[in-house]
């Protein structure tokens, strides 16, 4: 390709509504262009990167045994209604009318449409396992979409569904994905962490996410060191803070009862922890009222912890969940946000978090304004129905396999890989008859890449203050010719032709930077760009029978001009 026979718009100065390094140089390096909120179109160059990409998904999907289809994207609502999903994950669902007003679901994903093939085209045990996956665009009606691609209305997915007989040989299927991930993500020249994750709206057994560690990303990774423990921020465990609450012996001279105090003006966590009442955050309970499938539930955590709402929805097992207004809270407490406590409370289901499992002297409100308790006991003060997990995990806290201090690390998720089990083949009627004759539902897995945005997250991960640095695998182009004179039939222009025709011939994708602008434009646009490798020719520099190679990000090396298409295939060669 000639530079001056595609379109390359690179602009010197950062959109303002670019947020991060990635999205400035997808803007600035001619990749997209931005068409509304959370909608961009490709540029020749974003979509050459974007279609290396999918062919590196593609052939490992192919050689993991799964199988290609293409599904509609406008879906029925009838089937996301039959799969329960219409209603839980209604938030994300774009809709839209046909001229007869009937209503259609742009889909956001599609379990409901393959387990419906599945539900019509298999029958028996013995057509199992198949895998099918696509790549194909989805959308989702993003509340704010932002940085780019990573959170868009609209972007381009691969998305695979497994279907076996038994959990045993499912677990087979997820294991093949899980591994063709790790070469696909390699691949890219991605550094990406499997992780242990929830399953959130698509539910589910178990599932992992792959993660691209990077200070922007939305995510939050728990990793140890020591034992290469890792988990999502909504999945990850501990062994708890250093300080343990029942490890806490209350002051000796304590009643052995709840102790009123009044706390007038006192409603927060942190202001109670200030003079004249000083109680230790990690000395009181923090009250939270919630409404669960219409009913109000208490959630009780140590003071100093945060609420982990994806834990909470995997205890209560339903997302139909928010916080209580506080209207709802004094009607069923008689008291306000900020003196709310569980003492002696027996009508509302509690919810305690398993850190304050036989905590002893502790301080929480006393459903009275104004008022708290001290030196309560929660195994003899407070009827729990629940201990669960609900807390978040944090930095420095002991790793529960290992004990070494856990970290906490910014990522961005590219895929996630989920076993299924039954939930969509029971709801959607995938049965099939097993060995026996018996009739059972199929057994399935879901796994899904983010194209799109694993192309961003490339950028994020791998780029410097001159612009994108391309692995080999994904460059829109690996090789950029660069002569600094493009006059027709000159020296350098003769040259520059006949290595890009060598270079082409040998089935390098290879660009011919023609344009008449100055070396430094050039040269600086193939840095912003990112091209792998540089060829630069220059009079001064054939005057000596040499030319310029530059691999992206290192020095100049001076190579004869005769040696230039061999040495490039070299580099290549070595890079595959």
């Amino acid at each position: 390709m000639r530079w001056t026979q595609t379109l390359i718009p690179t602009l010197k100065e950062t959109p303002a509504e670019a947020e991060i390094a990635s999205h400035k140089l997808l803007l600035r390096a001619g990749l997209v262009r931005k068409l509304s909120g959370g909608l961009y179109t490709f540029l020749p160059l974003g979509v050459r990167a974007l279609r290396k990409i999918e062919r590196i998904v593609r052939e490992e999907m192919n050689r993991a045994g799964a199988l290609e289809v293409l599904m509609p994207a406008l879906q029925p609502p009838e089937i996301w209604q039959k799969s329960g999903r219409y209603e839980t994950a209604s938030d994300v669902l774009l809709k839209a009318r046909d001229r007869a007003k009937k209503e259609w679901v742009l889909g956001p994903t599609h379990e409901e449409v393959i387990t419906t093939l599945v539900a019509g085209e298999i029958n028996s045990y013995r057509q199992m396992p198949k895998n099918f996956y696509q790549i194909q665009t989805k959308f989702r009606d993003e509340i704010r979409p932002r940085f780019g691609l990573m959170r868009a209305k609209e972007f381009i997915m691969k998305d695979a569904y497994s279907f076996d007989a038994t959990d045993e040989l499912a677990q087979v299927s997820y294991q093949k994905m899980y591994d063709a991930y790790a070469r696909i993500f390699q691949r890219c020249g991605l550094k990406a962490i499997p992780v242990e994750a929830d399953t959130g709206i698509i539910g589910g057994k178990f599932s992992h996410e792959f993660m691209v560690p990077a200070e922007t990303g939305e995510n939050e990774v728990v990793y140890c060191e020591g034992c290469n423990y890792a988990a999502n921020i909504e999945k990850a465990m501990s062994q708890g803070p250093a300080v343990k609450t029942h490890k806490l012996a209350p002051p000796a001279d304590e009643p052995h009862h709840p102790a009123k105090f009044p706390t007038p003006g006192v409603v927060t966590i942190e202001a109670l922890t200030k003079a004249p009442h000083n109680v230790p955050a990690e000395r009181q309970i923090k009250t939270l009222v919630y409404l669960v499938d219409s009913k109000l539930v208490l959630l009780l955590l140590r003071g100093d912890d945060q609420l982990n709402e994806a834990k909470l929805i995997s205890a209560l097992g339903t997302g139909n969940l928010r916080p209580a207004t506080a209207e709802e809270i004094f009607a069923a407490m008689g008291a306000n946000p900020g003196s709310l406590g569980a003492v002696h409370v027996t009508k509302i289901p509690i919810y305690a978090d398993s850190l304050l499992c036989d905590a002893t002297g502790m301080t929480t409100g006393a459903n009275e304004d104004g008022f708290h308790f001290r030196n309560v006991s929660i195994n003899r003060d407070i009827p729990v129905n629940h201990w669960v997990d609900l807390r978040s995990v944090r930095l420095g806290e002991a790793c529960g396999n290992c004990g070494k201090p856990l970290k906490v690390q910014r990522a961005i998720e590219v895929g996630h890989v989920f076993k299924l089990g039954t939930k969509y083949s029971e709801k959607l009627e995938a049965f099939f008859l097993d060995e026996s004759g018996k009739q059972r539902p199929a057994v399935m897995g879901c796994y899904g890449i983010g194209v799109t945005r694993t192309l961003q997250a490339v950028i994020e991960q791998s780029h410097d203050k001159d612009g994108v640095v391309w692995p080999l695998s994904v460059a829109p182009y690996t090789v950029c010719i660069t002569p600094l004179s493009v006059t027709p039939g000159g020296p350098v222009m003769t040259l520059a032709e006949k290595i890009y025709g060598e270079l082409e011939a040998r089935g390098v994708d290879v660009i011919l930077d023609d344009r008449d602008e100055r070396p430094g434009v050039k040269f600086k646009d193939s840095e912003l760009v990112g091209f792998p490798i540089r060829v630069g020719i220059g009079e001064k520099s054939l005057a000596k029978g040499e030319v310029e190679l530059k691999l992206r990000g290192g020095a100049l090396t001076p190579v004869k001009a005769e040696e230039i298409v061999a040495k490039v295939t070299e580099i290549i060669g070595r890079a595959e």
